[in-house]
Parts: structure tokens; C-alpha cells; sequence
């Protein structure tokens, strides 16, 4: 039957092309179209062999039940198909009668194929394409969910390779003729012989006869939808096995005491593979074999490691991570200090989720699930920032699956002694020290000191190295002359050389310092990056380079830079930074806080391309994403106003010299005379040591500490919460740091002050070791939401006076309640701008204004200079000139306009956006735990939706897949992709021909973070289902040996 089944789809799915009109049905076809319609039979069966061989999906979903599936096809009206089948049989029959056998056998296969390839099969064909789909292939038939640009690039491929392949199809049809001709054989000869038993039966054969073409037809389309599909080609499913086999002896490898690591550090063949593959890593460095096959590592002990900026770090870490995923299928939480690295991370390790079957899961600015989803069988790899992680571990302790969480990964260790993101960072390794006994920790820098403190907090083993895969040479530059670094030497330097570049006098007194030959030595051939003090300087100094250097570095990649140009016009909106437009044309551009998120990653990409060659930036892309240089020059020993510190220089350094490219690296500090005894001091002195934040950072560190241990039940007593402050950071340096008071009494201290602000209630009838300590509702609402306790007070009373007049006709008054306290803090506002806006505003946004009793007479006497009695909360005022930037900004989506209508830097506006967002989720989840303020939940979810984007409305599906902003999101639009699911099945390939300046690497990495959020969300629903299905383990009514008995089929509900 299946076979017939097959022959079936082949031919109906040729004829489909080929049909006539349905009075041609009756019509005998001559000897040319015979063998016309044998010749098509003999393509499609061939071109069924590919379809099977690529797993497409050939046949509908499975259905369980008998009825009939044919509906409106089993009535004889006119039309109807069957009626169609049921008129040829009669004919047929009439003919056999007469022995006419060649007609009969003409109608017999020609004719009812024929009629058999009407709406049915297309009926059917609907069905399959429902099914469950492929992974696509480049070969696949998936035109129904791919953007033209697509498919006409798959049928350029067919017609160019059609003419290659024409010998061995017809080779093939050969045989594929053979076949067909052997089954019509077999027909015509079972068919007589039907006919005289038919004879001998009588009347009731008649009836039977009658039927049977329409049974039988029904019965093989019934079939065909019931038959199953292989979701996966039969290649893919062997590698998985294969995959899975080598996962289940890696498991058993990397458990055992044996000194054997398997083919590659006890993980499956195929993670070197994809090394090789995606990443071009033939062969590990020795340190990091050696770190790798340490006994502490082997025995899962916490490490802390060591090395250089460019010396291989992560990738031992990745090794790490992945033996954890794969080998003891436990989850992973890596925190890495800046949301753009976090998006770099996510986008280069889809590709290994998706190949080796984890997921990897995004946790910065307002993305994030909390709980996170607790997977049915793949585990999670969880990629967040500081502040994310720290909500992460709370939400793993608070579902009491903290121990599912076999391994914490921190990049940039050094950080935990910087200020609240480093008081955050040890609260949360604090908490998982405590509360779990399986979970490895592993910290790595490359400017670590005091190491000893670091290990006794974290329990850990220590390993350095000072290994550089590319030399770095140290140079000091004062006035014309140029000095090496040396150690070894008397007073830490050597002479070098002198500078020989000509100078006018006009160049001369514009560069004093001798930057443009220091540059001119490296550039446009080789990579240069020069750290400035401060961000207009960065603006300064790419101006002046581009006024005296040659004009023949215009001619370098001149088309490119043009293209550059081009792309920062699309994602401006028609502008382009006047600065930027001047320099970029030489390979030059400034990099800093005040350029958009778009504007960033294009600059980036077309340096890491070799279109621009000199960056001037700030000492934030030190410690950013990675943009090595052959030569890094500092301008001054300084950052801003404060002398630079030897970790800042080091990092900054640490940029030059790239691995595989360069043979060595160079570094040249330049400064004045007076500095020079300093500076010496600086490259030849100890890195700073770390020290714990927790107490100087009181309301982000030590009170919010302690109001979580309470809530999260991870402590309870006074008692309790002093051995736990013992076993952190700041217990081991409490003599460092604690002059005056002890550390119990700063414990005392800091829980009084939180009972006093009615988040902590005390119970006094215990004495005072034992005294018990209960979190009140502000107070969980607080810890949940992650507010700072300086403003969660001021937060619940100005949510609570929203709600007496909360104006909804406009965002402006959400708005307002989502704008960040510490941003209004800092700002002194344009009072001829805010009074220009405020008389904009409509009567209901001007209720808002009364509401926080802000008249236009206030702003309109402090634009105009006038002295104002009324004393006014300026926090108050400065928040509702915020929220009018956010506003506009949600009504234009255009961050140009409303920087130049504001007078802002664009990059604080954006920074501005981002916080919202962050804090608009952060308050929602604070809404969560009150009761009083339920009406904002719904509200602030659609609120946090449009701050987190910012753009039309059909952007938004494309910017929730990973490095995918603004810019290129409309690029993918314009090009028909218009959901998750369009990049999910696209082809790298055609979008390096279709999108503008896509390198294939950034392709492939849209396309492997889009397949993961799809999987990641299929994932999500199904665990969803399978929770609304599970039988409730306090069912009422099931005693113990029945729960037993009935706890493997959770999924059996019975609904009455």
C-alpha cells in the first residue's frame, strides 16, 4: 500500500502542472502524449528521490481518527471530483464490455491519474505543509515561509547547475522508465482479470465495481495523510545518534579518575570540530592545555586564572562550560560586564547551541525571564550582565533550583572592587557560595593583585601565566624623543629613537604632541587606536589627523568608506554625524559614549574589516568588545580629570598586537615632563588591589544585601547574617577596611536602618544573637523588583499618588513613573527648551503636569531668568523634563530629532531609553508583589515592550533576535524578512547578496540567534503545555502509593 501511496504523490504532483479541462479527462491521449506523460512521471520520480534525500515534508500530520476527512468530496453534485472519477468508470466499464482494451487502458492509467490530481490533493498537499518543518536545507521546498529574494536565489542555483546535472538524470531516468513501464504492465494485466471474475460474480460484483476506484482513492488518500514524514533527512538524524553516543561516553569519561580526556577535553569529536569550523582554533595554547588538565579543574574545584588581554581566556572558559552543558547536563550562568558583550557572546555561541542542543539564553538591559524556564531536557546556557546575574542566582534560590546551576563563570574579575556593579557582583558569587555546594565557580582577568583575598573568599586554586600569543612593546614618547620600556634598566626606560616626521609650523602648533606622525607610521595598512582623556577631545583629535594627513588616504577602499557613509545616513535617518562625515572618508572615526547603539556596531564593523584604520576613543573600549590595533597610542596619563591607574593602562595596552595577524604589538604613551616621574611609577608599580564595595555602597550593597538573605529565607536571625557577611568578600577584608566600627555592629547597623525604613520587621521577644527578622511587603517588592533602596520609598508613594488621577489618554504619565531617579539626579535641563515643550502640550498631558504641581508659569519664569518664590521638588521637575525626551522619543521613534530638538548628545538619549526600559521592568516586577498597584502590571509589560524597542511596530520581531538593531532590522524588512521565522530559514548566502555591508559571519550569526530564539520559544510552549497537562502533585484525594503509581503519567488529565 505504501509503495502504491508513493506512486500516487509522484504522479498526482506532476500532473498538478500539466492538467487539462475536465471534459479532456474522457479523451484518449495519443502515443506522443503517452510517452510525454511517462517522460514527466520519470522526472518527478527523480525529483522525489531529492525531496527525500533533503527531508522535505512529503506527507500531512498523522490523525488518530476513522471519520471521514473528505467532507464536501463525498457528494455527486455536478462538479464534485468524486463525480468526475465516478462518470470515467462508467465509461470505462461500458468500453470494457465492448473490448475495447486499448482505450481501456489509456482511461485506465492515464485518465483517472489524471482526474486524481484535483482539489483533494491539493487538500492534502495543505495539510503537510502544517507539519512539522525541516531544518531547511539549500535544496528544500520552503517558499511558503521565504521572502522572494529567496527563492529566486534557489532558482538561479537550479537553472546554473541544471545543465552540469542533465547526464546523470537522464542516467536515472532510465531506470525510473523501466519501473513506470513494468507498473502499467502489471496494471493492464491485473485489470482483465478483474473483469472476468467480475463476470461469473453477478449483480453484486456490479455494485462492487462500481465503488471501488472511489474506495480505493479515498482509502489511499487516507493514507497518505496519516503517513508520517521523517521531520530530519536520514544524514542528520545519524549525526545526532552519533552526537549522542559520544555525549553518553564523555559523560562516563569526565566522571571517571582516569588521566584520559577523550578526543577533545572530554567533550564529542564534533565541539573541535565546530572550533576548526566557526572559530578557526586548530590547536589550544599550551597554558590553556595546561589549565585545562589541572587536578583542581578535573576535581571541580574554583579557579581563578590569569593572563594578558589577548592571551586566550574565554576559550578555556567555553571548554569549561560546554563539558557542563553537555557532559553533567547542568546549566550555566556566564556574567560578563557590558550588555554589547553580552550580545557578542550570545551571537558567536548560537552556533554551538544549536549543533550540540543547548540553549543560550540572553539576561541584559530588559531582556530576561523570571523564574527562567525550567527545560524539559536541554539545559541553559544563561549569558547576563552584572546586575542580570545577580537576579538570575536570586530567582534559582528562590524556586530552590540553585543546584541545577552546576557552573558561574565571571569575565573580568577585578571588577568586583568597583564601585555598586562590584558590590552586586559579590553579593551575587556570595550567595551562590552559600547556598550551594555542587556550584563551580570560575573568575578570570587580566589585571588581578591581591589574589590571596579573592581565593580565601571564593575557596579557589589560582593559575597565571604571562603568556602573549603576539609580543607587546612598551614605549613612553616625551617631546621628539621615544623611549622602550625596560625593567631591567636604572630608571625603568631605554632610548629607542628619535621622531624624524617634518613638521610646519602651522602642523606644529596643532599637534604639539606628534600624533599625526606616530600615526602616519601604521595607518591605513596596519590598525591604530588612540585613547583620549575625554569625548570631545576623541571629536577633536580625528579632526585635526584628517587636516594634515595626505590626500591619497582618501583613495584607500574609497568605495567601502563611501558605503559606510551611506549606511550611517539609513540608520540616522537621513543625518550623519557632521564630525563623522569629515574623518570617515580618511579611514578615521571617534568611538565613544555618544554615538547610538547603530552608529557603534557599523564604526565597529568596518574597523574590524580594515575600512576604517584609526579609532580615537575613550577608556570604555578598553574594556568593551574586542578591536585589537597593530599600534595603541595614549594621548595623556589621564581619564578625564584623574591620573590614569595601572589596571586601566594595562587594559587599554592590552588592545595591541592581534593574534594571526600582526607579529608584535605597540603601545606609546605620551605626556609632558611634569609627568614623568608619575608615569614611571605607573608602568613600573604593582596592579590595584580589590577591595569589597558591600559597605561603601550602602543602599546597593550591604542594606540590599541583607534585605534579600532575609527574603530569600537564606537567613533569618542576626545571628545567621553575620556568618554569612564572615564568608563574604568584605569578611575577609574586614581589618583592611573596618577602622572604626566592627563588623557585627556595621551589621546591626545597616538591619536597624532597613527596620526603620518599614522594610524589615524585627521580633523582639528573642534575645539579640537569636533575634528573627520578617521582610514586609514594600520590602519584598523592593528585593524582587532589584530597586535601589535609596528611591524604592519615593517609588511606592509616587506609584500610589498615580493612581488617584492616572491620566491614560496619552503614555506621558507612565512615562514619567518609568524615568530613572539617578538620571534625573545629574541633570540641570534647557529651560527655554522645557517651557517650548510644555506649552506643546495637550490638556490632558498638562493634567499630568498639575498632578506633580508643575505649572507653565514655574518654567516659563526660569526660562526667562526670574527669581520664583514656590518652592518646587527640582528632582520632580527634572524627571518630567526627562519624561518629555522619552515621549517624544516613543512618538518619533527618531533619536536625531529628538536630540537636536532637546539639544543632547544622541548617545545619552539612547542611554537614556535603555535605563527606562531596564527600570520599567524592574518596576513592573515591583507592581507584581503589591496588591494596591495591580493596575500597572498590565500596563507596564506593553510600556516596557515599546521603551525596550523604540521602533515601528513590524521592526519589533526582527530586533528581538541578538545583534540584530534598528539599522538592520529595517535592511531585513525592505528585503521580505518579516519575522523570526523568515531569518530562522534563511540562507546565509543570499542574505550576503541581498542585505548592504552583511560580512557572511555576521550572516551566519543572524541566522544561528534567530534559529535559537525559535527553538528557545517552541521550547517555552511546550513546557507551558505540558505544566497545564501534568497531574498536581496535591491533588486532593491521591494517597501516597496511588500519587506513586500515577506520577509517570502526569500528562493523563481527565476533564469531566
Amino acid at each position: 500500500m505504501e509503495g502504491g501511496c508513493s506512486r500516487i504523490r509522484r504522479r498526482v504532483s506532476v500532473r498538478k502542472r500539466n492538467r487539462g479541462s475536465p471534459e479532456s479527462l474522457g479523451a484518449s491521449p495519443t502515443r506522443a502524449e503517452l510517452q510525454a506523460t511517462e517522460d514527466t512521471e520519470d522526472e518527478a520520480a527523480a525529483e522525489s528521490r531529492r525531496r527525500r534525500k533533503t527531508g522535505s515534508p512529503e506527507s500531512a500530520q498523522g490523525n488518530d481518527s476513522e471519520e471521514d476527512m473528505f467532507g464536501d468530496y463525498n457528494s455527486f453534485t455536478e462538479n464534485s471530483f468524486l463525480a468526475q472519477v465516478d462518470d470515467l468508470e462508467q465509461r470505462y466499464i461500458q468500453l470494457s464490455e465492448c473490448g475495447s482494451h486499448g482505450v481501456k487502458d489509456s482511461l485506465g492509467v492515464a485518465a483517472v491519474n489524471d482526474a486524481a490530481d484535483s482539489e483533494p490533493r491539493e487538500h492534502i498537499r495543505k495539510q503537510t505543509d502544517q507539519g512539522s518543518p525541516a531544518e531547511p536545507e539549500a535544496g528544500d521546498d520552503l517558499s511558503f515561509d521565504v521572502p522572494s529574494s529567496q527563492i529566486l536565489y534557489f532558482e538561479n542555483m537550479q537553472n546554473s547547475s541544471k545543465a552540469l546535472g542533465d547526464q546523470s538524470t537522464k542516467e536515472r531516468d532510465r531506470s525510473s522508465h523501466k519501473s513506470s513501464n513494468e507498473e502499467l504492465a502489471c496494471n493492464h494485466l491485473e485489470q482483465p482479470r478483474q473483469n472476468a471474475d467480475s463476470s461469473n460474480v453477478g449483480a453484486s460484483s456490479e455494485t462492487n465495481r462500481r465503488k471501488s476506484i472511489k474506495d480505493r482513492l479515498k482509502s489511499a488518500m487516507a493514507e497518505n495523510a496519516r503517513a508520517q514524514a521523517p521531520v530530519f533527512p536520514r544524514s542528520k538524524q545519524l549525526k545526532e545518534t552519533l552526537l549522542s553516543e559520544e555525549i553518553s561516553v564523555a559523560k562516563k569519561a569526565i566522571e571517571s579518575p582516569s588521566d584520559d580526556l577523550g578526543p577533545f577535553y572530554s567533550l564529542p569529536s564534533k565541539v573541535r570540530d565546530l572550533y576548526i569550523q566557526l572559530k578557526g582554533i586548530k590547536k589550544l595554547y599550551d597554558w590553556q592545555h595546561t589549565c585545562l588538565t589541572l587536578s583542581s579543574v578535573q576535581e571541580r574545584k574554583n579557579l581563578i586564572y590569569s593572563l594578558p588581554t589577548s592571551g586566550g581566556k574565554t576559550l578555556v572558559a567555553e571548554i569549561l562550560m560546554l563539558q557542563e552543558l553537555l557532559c553533567r547536563q547542568k546549566d550555566v550562568l556566564m556574567i560578563l560586564p557590558y550588555v554589547a558583550i553580552v550580545q557578542e557572546k550570545i551571537s558567536s555561541l548560537s552556533s554551538f547551541g544549536i549543533e550540540l542542543g543547548f540553549f543560550v539564553e540572553e539576561y541584559a538591559g530588559s531582556k530576561g525571564r523570571f523564574p527562567p524556564i525550567k527545560r524539559r531536557e536541554k539545559k541553559s546556557l544563561y549569558i547576563a550582565t552584572i546586575e542580570k546575574g545577580h537576579s538570575l542566582v536570586n530567582a534559582f534560590i528562590e524556586t530552590g533550583r540553585i543546584g541545577t546551576l552546576g557552573l558561574v563563570v565571571v569575565d573580568e574579575l577585578h571588577m568586583i572592587g568597583e564601585g555598586s556593579r562590584g558590590a552586586i557582583l559579590e553579593m551575587t558569587l556570595a550567595k551562590v557560595l552559600y547556598t550551594s555546594k555542587t556550584t563551580q565557580i570560575i573568575g578570570m582577568s587580566a589585571t588581578l593583585n591581591n589574589v590571596e583575598d579573592l581565593q580565601a573568599f571564593l575557596k579557589a586554586e589560582y593559575y597565571s601565566s604571562q603568556f602573549r600569543p603576539v609580543e607587546l612593546k612598551e614605549f613612553l614618547k616625551v617631546n621628539d624623543t621615544i623611549y622602550e620600556v625596560d625593567s631591567q634598566a636604572e630608571n625603568g626606560m631605554t632610548f629607542s629613537r628619535l621622531l624624524t616626521y617634518k613638521y610646519s609650523d602651522a602642523l606644529k602648533k596643532m599637534d604639539p604632541d606628534g600624533l599625526v606622525a606616530l600615526v602616519t607610521e601604521v595607518i591605513p595598512n596596519y590598525s591604530c587606536l588612540v585613547f583620549c582623556p575625554s569625548k570631545k577631545n576623541c571629536e577633536n583629535v580625528a579632526e585635526m589627523l584628517c587636516k594634515f594627513l595626505s590626500k591619497d588616504y582618501l583613495n584607500h577602499r574609497e568605495k567601502e568608506k563611501c558605503d559606510v557613509i551611506r549606511s550611517l545616513r539609513n540608520v540616522g535617518h537621513g543625518k550623519v554625524c557632521p564630525v563623522l562625515k569629515r574623518t570617515v572618508p580618511f579611514g578615521i572615526a571617534y568611538h565613544h559614549s555618544g554615538l547610538t547603539n547603530d552608529e557603534r556596531k557599523l564604526l565597529e564593523e568596518a574597523y574590524s574589516k580594515g575600512v576604517l584604520c584609526l579609532f580615537t576613543c575613550t577608556s570604555t573600549l578598553a574594556a568593551g568588545v574586542n578591536l585589537p590595533a597593530r599600534r595603541v597610542i595614549l594621548r595623556a596619563p589621564y581619564v578625564a580629570n584623574a591620573f590614569l591607574k595601572r589596571n586601566q593602562y594595562k587594559q587599554m595596552i592590552g588592545r595591541a598586537g592581534r593574534a594571526g595577524i600582526d607579529t608584535a604589538g605597540e603601545s606609546i604613551l605620551l605626556l609632558q615632563e611634569k609627568d614623568k616621574q608619575q608615569v614611571l611609577e605607573l608602568i613600573n608599580g604593582p596592579l590595584e588591589d580589590c577591595h569589597s564595595r558591600l559597605v561603601e555602597e550602602v543602599t546597593k550593597g550591604l542594606q540590599s544585601l541583607f534585605l534579600s538573605l532575609i527574603g530569600l529565607k537564606i537567613a533569618a536571625s542576626l545571628g545567621d547574617i553575620y556568618q554569612f557577611m564572615n564568608g563574604t568578600l568584605f569578611g575577609v577584608q574586614q581589618k583592611i577596611l573596618l577602622k572604626e566600627k566592627s563588623l557585627w555592629e556595621v551589621t546591626v547597623d545597616a538591619l536597624e536602618h532597613l527596620t526603620e525604613k518599614g522594610l524589615l520587621q524585627k521580633d523582639s521577644h528573642k534575645e539579640k544573637l537569636q533575634c528573627h527578622f520578617r521582610i514586609t511587603k514594600l520590602g519584598q517588592a523592593s528585593f524582587k523588583g532589584a530597586i535601589d533602596l535609596a528611591y524604592c520609598g519615593t517609588l511606592y508613594r509616587d506609584l500610589k499618588k498615580g493612581l488617584e488621577g492616572l491620566v491614560l489618554e496619552s503614555l506621558l504619565h507612565l512615562v514619567y513613573l518609568t524615568t530613572p531617579y539617578d538620571h534625573a539626579a545629574q541633570l540641570e535641563p534647557d529651560w527655554m527648551v522645557y517651557f517650548r515643550q510644555f506649552s506643546q502640550l495637550s490638556p490632558a498631558e498638562q493634567n499630568v503636569a498639575a498632578l506633580l504641581g508643575i505649572s507653565e508659569s514655574f518654567i516659563g519664569k526660569k526660562a526667562s531668568g526670574q527669581a520664583i518664590r514656590k518652592k518646587v521638588d527640582k528632582n520632580v521637575v527634572n524627571r518630567l523634563y526627562l519624561s518629555f525626551v522619552l515621549y517624544s522619543l516613543l512618538r518619533e521613534t527618531n533619536v536625531w530629532s529628538v536630540s537636536e530638538k532637546f539639544n543632547m548628545p544622541r548617545g545619552y538619549v539612547q542611554s537614556l531609553l535603555m535605563g527606562a526600559a531596564s527600570f520599567s521592568s524592574c518596576i513592573l516586577h515591583f507592581c507584581e508583589e503589591l496588591e494596591e498597584l495591580w493596575v500597572y502590571k498590565a500596563l507596564l509589560v506593553e510600556l516596557t515592550k515599546k521603551l525596550t524597542y523604540c521602533v515601528k511596530a513590524e521592526l519589533i520581531p526582527l530586533m528581538e533576535v541578538t545583534g540584530v538593531l534598528e539599522g538592520r532590522a529595517k535592511q531585513l524588512y525592505s528585503a521580505g524578512y518579516r519575522s523570526v521565522t523568515h531569518l530562522a530559514n534563511a540562507n546565509p548566502e543570499v542574505l550576503v547578496k541581498t542585505i548592504d555591508h552583511l560580512s557572511r559571519w555576521q550572516a551566519k550569526q543572524i541566522v544561528s540567534s534567530a534559529k535559537m530564539l525559535l527553538h528557545e520559544k517552541a521550547e517555552a510552549l511546550q513546557e507551558e503545555a505540558e505544566e497545564l497537562l501534568r497531574l498536581p502533585a496535591d491533588l486532593p484525594g491521591l494517597g501516597g502509593s496511588n500519587s506513586e503509581r500515577t506520577g509517570g503519567h502526569a500528562g493523563d488529565v481527565t476533564l469531566s
